[in-house]
């Protein structure tokens, strides 16, 4: 593999570990807001508002940083 294989791998591996963490803390934040988990209520909304960010937006803002420069 060349170096630009690896990297577009790794960066490719990077977001989906970013989106699956977001995804698990969406469901632990589900868990809070249900009671299953004792926490306090308002810490499953902010974990949940803060898993869904990671999901859905981070892989967009990860994926235009690292976008190769059209010429």
């Amino acid at each position: 593999m060349s170096d630009n294989d690896t990297q577009a791998r790794n960066r490719f591996i990077v977001i989906q570990i970013v989106r699956l963490s977001g995804v698990a803390m969406v469901l632990v934040g589900l868990l809070v807001m249900t009671g299953r988990i004792d926490w306090p209520r308002e810490a499953g909304f902010v974990l949940a508002a803060a898993g869904l960010f990671e999901a859905l937006l981070a892989p967009l803002l990860l994926s235009r940083k690292w976008k190769t420069p059209s010429e």
